[in-house]
């Protein structure tokens, strides 16, 4: 008989009698025992394969097969113990062995339950840091504590594990730890878990549980005060966060403050997130620089740590735009433009005109040869390329004086008698000049930089068309006079500016000759041909009543198109 036979609860164990009768002989019967206190209780009695007497407590668990190895169904943990097999022979006597019959049940994985309650660091006590169970093992387990993957040993005053064993009423055991330790800032990192170990089959085994970290509360060490963005970056008009961090927890109560006169320290705390440790200042100016402190309070033993941090905001300040010589500018002369600033940084000069337009570097341009179109508006960018966004700009009016200057005028102009046309008389001059014509009319002004432009709407006369107009622009430095004559447009010459389309490539020839001739000799030239000629420069350039032909006799289609298609181009 094996001397030991390991079976899971719930399951079938079984339990070999192997005996030797000399001359082959036949048992008379088997008994099977079990010892129960040092006392033995029968299982059962054989005689061949008839099982002759059972135990009530094993009835219908028991059978036993052709080589006389005993069965038992359903194990639970009361079966645990020694089984005796008993062999009679008749002469040959009587001879029995036995068998230690072990059972066990894998314990359940361990479950772990962190503290829930923060454990500080200063505490006298020492802190309980997780509780660990396993149920439902045979024979009972045992826990281990773990940190990091380390084993946990109990040490006096910092580290206990206390542990209880419990017998269910199945007849497994439910076993439980708990560990106490004291904790340092280190461990707020620190991964706990326990493992449960038992025996299975001469063999130890184990099952861990998952890892759990612990909420450590510690005082603040170390104080770091920030400003974001970087301070190097800042400038007047942003935006800027001072931030305090301590490396306690829980976070400390936050204080800011900033250094005045005479040493003596503004309280800002009123600006700030108190909780996470963030002053906002908005809209920074050049007095916001300056040394900001952060001062944090632990509530815990009421240490006190501060930091300080130089707020330096970089701006561009007195911007001033020189002009030499700075008396008034005639046209001709030539003016430098000098531009100055002060920031505590280095800085670069652009120039722009009025329209945007790069027009020079450095702090000084010069302008030559000025001319009214000159004048302008011209702008002195300021730079701080060391700062990005960090620029200032001022304005100088270069305003070149003198009398008028007549840049444009409708002169010749073709009209026809009472026709109402506009008279156009365009100048440039500062300072501002006004515009005057010698006939009636109604005048309307446009100005646009330096230019002024007046148009005359009249309706053409025989004087008008005798004497012309004038146009007078004058100013307190002079007067400029230019005058405006009027032509009688019998026929148009080359392209009407009224009918562009009347000179067609196609019948360029055809009606470039019309027009040369007398109306009166293409009247007389007699026939359809005449007519429609005369009737096509009618369309292109109205005629007066007295030269309208008379009325058309019939001409061929085909000449007719042509004519009218060349007319209408």
């Amino acid at each position: 008989m094996p001397a030991v036979v390991e079976v899971e609860s719930g399951g079938t164990a079984r339990i070999e009698c192997n005996f030797y009768i000399p001359g082959n002989g036949s048992y008379t019967y088997i008994n099977w025992f079990y010892i129960d206190r040092n006392n033995r209780v029968r299982l059962c009695r054989i005689i061949g394969s008839e099982i002759l007497e059972e135990n009530v407590d094993y009835k219908r668990r028991l059978s036993v097969g052709e080589d006389n190895a005993l069965s038992i169904s359903r194990v639970t943990t009361q079966d645990a113990r020694t089984f005796v097999c008993q062999v009679g022979a008749g002469s040959h006597g009587v001879g029995e062995n036995r068998t230690e019959l072990h059972v066990y049940k894998v314990p359940e994985a361990p479950e772990i339950a962190a503290s829930l309650a923060g454990i500080s660091v200063q505490s006298s006590n020492i802190p309980q840091i997780a509780h660990c169970v396993s149920k439902n093992g045979f024979p009972p387990p045992n826990i281990t504590w773990h940190k990091n993957g380390e084993q946990l040993q109990p040490e006096e005053k910092m580290v206990k594990i206390p542990a209880t064993l419990t017998r269910e009423s199945s007849g497994l055991y439910t076993v439980s730890s708990t560990l106490f330790a004291h904790v340092t800032r280190e461990d707020r990192n620190s991964l706990y878990h326990c493992t449960v170990h038992y025996w299975l089959r001469g063999q130890r085994h184990a099952v861990e549980s998952r890892r759990v970290n612990v909420t450590v509360f510690y005082p603040a060490e170390h104080v770091k005060l920030q400003v974001m963005p970087s301070s190097a970056l800042v400038k007047e008009g942003d935006d800027v966060k001072l931030v305090c961090e301590a490396d306690g927890n829980p976070a400390p109560v936050f204080s800011f403050y900033k250094r005045g006169l005479e040493d003596s320290w503004q309280d800002l705390s009123s600006l700030a997130d108190t909780n996470s440790g963030v002053l906002n200042l908005h809209d920074v100016k050049k007095s916001s620089s300056g040394l900001y402190r952060c001062q944090t309070l632990d509530l815990d033993d009421m240490r006190q740590l501060e930091k300080d941090v130089e707020l330096v905001v970089n701006y561009i300040e007195g911007v001033h735009v020189k002009m030499e010589p700075s008396s008034p500018l005639q046209e001709g002369d030539s003016v430098r433009l000098s531009c100055d600033a002060h920031s505590p940084v280095a800085l670069d000069y652009q120039w722009r005109d009025e329209k945007g337009r790069k027009v020079g570097e450095g702090n000084q341009l010069f302008l030559s040869n000025l001319t009214f179109e000159t004048s302008s508006n011209f702008s002195c960018k300021v730079i701080a390329p060391s700062v990005p966004g960090l620029e200032q700009s001022k304005q100088v009016a270069v305003a070149v004086q003198g009398k008028p200057r007549i840049v444009a005028i409708s002169s010749p102009l073709y009209v026809r008698q009472d026709e109402v046309v506009n008279l156009t008389c365009k100048a440039i001059a500062f300072p501002r000049p006004s515009v005057h014509w010698n006939v009636n009319g109604t005048a309307h002004e446009y100005v646009e930089n330096q230019h002024i432009a007046s148009n005359l709407t009249v309706r053409v006369n025989h004087d008008l068309l005798r004497a012309g107009a004038m146009c007078r622009v004058s100013n307190a430095l002079g007067i400029s006079e230019k005058h405006i004559q009027l032509l009688v447009e019998s026929i148009r010459k080359g392209k009407s500016l009224d009918h562009a389309g009347c000179v067609h490539p196609s019948a360029q020839g055809l009606v470039g000759a019309c027009r040369q001739w007398e109306l009166r000799s293409l009247l007389a030239w007699g026939g359809s041909l005449g007519c429609w000629l005369l009737h096509c420069i009618s369309f292109c350039s109205p005629l007066p009543a007295k030269l309208q032909g008379p009325s058309c006799g019939s001409v061929s289609t085909y000449f007719c198109s042509y004519v009218k298609a060349a007319c209408l181009s």
